[in-house]
């Protein structure tokens, strides 16, 4: 196992219903080990990178609406 993490800022969060949704778009993927986010638009992560890749998560995000913003390199 690979373990990975990250802090992510979304944008999209406004209330709890917004953080209770954005838990619901990354349940389910296959290796993803741990996420918590908060009203401020951070999203820790911590995954398996043998078995999801950070772009499959950042993908689920933006489909339920949360925009990942840029990474900083």
């Amino acid at each position: 196992m690979s373990l990975q993490t990250d802090t992510i800022q979304v944008s999209g969060v406004r209330c709890e219903r917004c953080v209770m949704r954005l838990g619901s778009s990354l349940q389910g993927l296959e290796g993803l080990e741990a996420a918590n986010a908060n009203l401020m638009g951070q999203v820790t992560l911590a995954w398996d990178d043998e078995r999801l890749a950070r772009d499959e998560i950042l993908e689920a995000l933006r489909r339920a609406g949360f925009n990942p913003a840029p990474a900083l390199e």
